[in-house]
């Protein structure tokens, strides 16, 4: 029997927020029925307008505010939470990094886990901290544009200080828009799937400061690109890369599969706890390398490593935890399914002179499957999976290898949750607190480092 809402679309009401949702967005109850408010914080009274219902929960947008919190922050730009780039702006960093700390420890009691989560890891200054930009561009009243798109929409809205970018990032960007538009290069239009620039993608090494441009084209060749290349490194002088990057096909995914070093190398250098690692374009790299560093010195010290083990890193990348790990171990075993990642990482491990590391391509299931059949016995896992967590058979070689700790490094506290009870069924414990760590201020996204031990 289906149960009618409590609420109807259009409908007004006075509400007081209960709690955050794990995206930043308040949530009163109306006879149990939660709906989800955005720019509300808990504690706040309010009236609000229904604008939508769902069978089990609706949607309704602020009116009036009849008490704030003492956590809001009064002089913020919506514009940065209508782009989405920084959804929590609004509420106090100290009650960020507390939300952050309370999201995790309300995933595992939701799952009927009692856990310790230590208070979150936070930064000095939780803004213009991104090494990376990508930035999508597109022609408005005849103009080409830089800027973010409307949340859920395809709306660009031109920006030209993004707030959580380093400052030198959003800079380059509006020289790279400038020259564009000097040389008259048309945007991509994705309705009539022509023109040619789709995005800017600037990344900046934190200590070294060196600069790589991704231009991302929907063509093999950029209109005047010996000039346009020219000005570019003229008008930056911290830039020692550009890239042309060739994505041609009717798609959402920001690169293709081509990338050709238009001028200087085909890759940055930054240091990261003391070690080099080459950057290129298409390779993942944290993009907050002040909290990076703290986030792999947790997982290292976690890892209680003595110069004895034997360490596999699944999801290695670049091989900046492996390499990190490599100078506490005997021998570190890296994995990754991008290939110029791994490229990357053999190279960063002779920049490093660290010989005791073997990397492999492949997707991480299936390599540890791999490791296992040969006998490979680690001491210490080291997983740091995308937001969709580990795949069941990762976490079962990982189990039948029998490692003394696995140490996992999450972007995601639902997937983390559900990871750690297939881990639990197979023998081993969370050990200690769970440390949070901000990796990214300003936004609903928190990493953490969890610690599993075999019984």
């Amino acid at each position: 029997m289906k149960t009618k809402a409590p609420v109807a679309k259009n409908e007004r009401l006075d509400v007081t927020i209960a709690d955050l949702t794990y995206q930043g967005m308040g949530v009163a109850k109306v006879d149990d029925f939660p709906l989800f408010i955005e720019n509300a914080l808990p504690g706040e009274e309010l009236t609000i307008q229904v604008t939508k219902v769902q069978s089990h929960y609706g949607f309704a947008r602020a009116i009036a505010w009849k008490s704030e919190s003492p956590d809001r922050v009064k002089d913020v730009d919506k514009t940065y939470r209508q782009t989405g780039i920084a959804p929590l702006q609004h509420l106090a960093y100290p009650a960020q990094l507390k939300f952050k700390q309370h999201q995790i420890a309300e995933l595992f009691s939701k799952d009927h886990q009692d856990v310790d989560v230590a208070p979150t890891l936070g930064m000095e200054n939780p803004t213009q901290y991104r090494n990376k930009a990508q930035v999508p561009v597109r022609m408005i009243k005849g103009q080409l544009e830089t800027g973010f798109y409307r949340q859920h929409s395809h709306d660009l809205i031109p920006l030209t200080d993004f707030y959580i970018q380093d400052p030198a990032i959003d800079a380059a960007i509006v020289k790279v828009r400038d020259i564009l538009r000097q040389f008259e290069i048309p945007a991509y239009n994705e309705i009539s799937d022509k023109g040619v620039i789709r995005n800017i993608m600037v990344r900046r090494g934190y200590y070294s400061h060196e600069m790589m441009i991704v231009l991302i084209s929907r063509t093999q060749k950029l209109p005047s690109q010996a000039q346009l290349v020219n000005q570019i490194h003229q008008a930056l002088p911290e830039v020692t890369s550009i890239v042309l990057n060739v994505n041609a096909k009717k798609t959402n995914v920001i690169m293709g599969n081509v990338t050709r070093t238009l001028y200087g190398k085909p890759t940055i250098e930054d240091s990261l706890l003391g070690l080099t690692f080459a950057i290129s374009a298409r390779s993942f790299y944290q993009v907050n390398p002040q909290q990076t560093e703290k986030l792999y010195q947790m997982a290292i010290d976690k890892a209680g490593l003595t110069g004895e083990e034997t360490v596999i890193d699944a999801y290695c990348g670049i091989g900046t935890i492996s390499l990190a790990l490599a100078k506490h171990a005997k021998h570190v075993y890296g994995v990754d399914v991008v290939s110029e990642a791994i490229e990357d990482a053999k190279v960063n491990a002779q920049k490093n002179h660290l010989s005791n590391v073997s990397f492999e391509t492949n997707k991480a299931e299936f390599q540890m499957a791999k490791w296992q059949e040969d006998g490979i016995k680690p001491d210490v896992v080291v997983v740091n999976p995308p937001r969709k967590g580990l795949a069941e058979s990762l976490i079962d070689s990982t189990a039948k290898m029998g490692p003394k700790k696995v140490v996992y490094v999450s972007c995601n506290p639902a997937t983390l949750v559900r990871d750690v009870a297939r881990f639990q069924e197979l023998g081993y414990d969370i050990d200690g607190p769970i440390q949070p760590v901000d990796q990214f201020p300003q936004t609903p996204h928190v990493e953490s480092v969890t610690v599993l031990v075999k019984k």
